[in-house]
């Protein structure tokens, strides 16, 4: 669910370490014109969602698009699969280069039948240990909970290859549009890779020195309520270390093609958890 990022953001944005055959093994400092690039996009992004949002013409971010791509997509959504697009934030979108480092943007859909939208706001606002329980999650702890805003702890890991083990944190802030809509955002305040010096003892590099696989991850849900159950739709941006100019055309498909696999893959397991969570909650209702 969109209040929990780890589900979503472990799988999504922890594939560069698939690359790291590729890139130079050592350090990666996070350089202060990066993070410029990433807040300007960061701001942009978030502009555009606030007008969506308050725009008359559509509430999920599918129905911005052309009139007949949005009705074959959201046909599609409605029908169970769940697209998946690459969104550009790079030079070629919004004139805005990024020195030294990479922005992964995705947006994907996913249709929840059978389930009505306040169970689903209902685990956003308070996650269950099964909302935040995945393969890539080792820990998972609520730090903080109040009206419309949760800060949570994650302890994330992606193992192929080379194994990367992180330590963060997550503001994540929800509120609600009428009865049949709501919108959630999670900003990663803390990303600390991990180095393991023995069994038991663990070390977190300083944040924005470290192999640069991960250095921020940001995520913007939107929840809206259909007949026969809730489209969710996810958008996210992760900003990562730069790969060397004359390995990216090889390496950018293997890039998108885990990408694109790892948010359907998400969205998936998040459809099948909240329905299996409906049908035992009903249940115990009844019994």
């Amino acid at each position: 669910m969109a209040a929990k990022p780890g589900p979503v953001l472990t799988r999504l944005f922890l594939f560069l370490c698939f690359l790291f055959p590729a890139l130079p093994a050592g350090a990666a400092d996070l350089q202060s014109e990066t993070l410029k690039a990433w807040d300007a996009s960061v701001k942009i992004t978030e502009q555009r969602i606030e007008k969506e949002l308050a725009s008359q013409k559509g509430f999920l971010a599918l129905d911005f698009q052309d009139s007949s791509c949005a009705a074959r997509e959201r046909k599609a959504v409605l029908a169970g699969e769940i697209p998946v697009h690459r969104i550009s934030t790079d030079a070629d979108a919004d004139g805005i280069p990024v020195p030294d480092g990479m922005i992964h943007h995705w947006r994907g859909s996913v249709f929840i039948p059978g389930v009505p939208l306040n169970f689903v706001l209902s685990r956003v606002g308070n996650p269950a240990s099964e909302d935040t329980r995945q393969e890539d999650v080792l820990a998972s702890r609520v730090l903080e909970s109040g009206p419309g805003k949760l800060r949570l702890f994650l302890k994330l890991q992606r193992s192929k290859i080379v194994t990367v083990v992180y330590n963060t944190e997550h503001t994540v802030r929800y509120r609600y549009s009428g009865l049949e809509r709501a919108f959630s955002s999670s900003i990663a305040t803390k990303i600390a890779e991990v180095e393991r010096l023995s069994d038991s003892r663990e070390r977190e590099k300083p944040e924005g020195r470290d192999r640069g696989f991960l250095w921020k991850m940001n995520s913007y849900w939107r929840y809206q309520q259909v007949p026969g159950g809730v489209i969710v739709e996810c958008e996210s941006m992760t900003l990562s270390r730069s790969i060397p100019g004359l390995l990216m055309p090889a390496v950018r498909p293997i890039i998108n093609s885990i990408a694109r696999e790892s948010m359907q893959r998400t969205l998936q397991s998040m459809r099948s958890r909240l329905i299996q969570a409906y049908k035992a909650n009903h249940a115990s209702a009844e019994s």
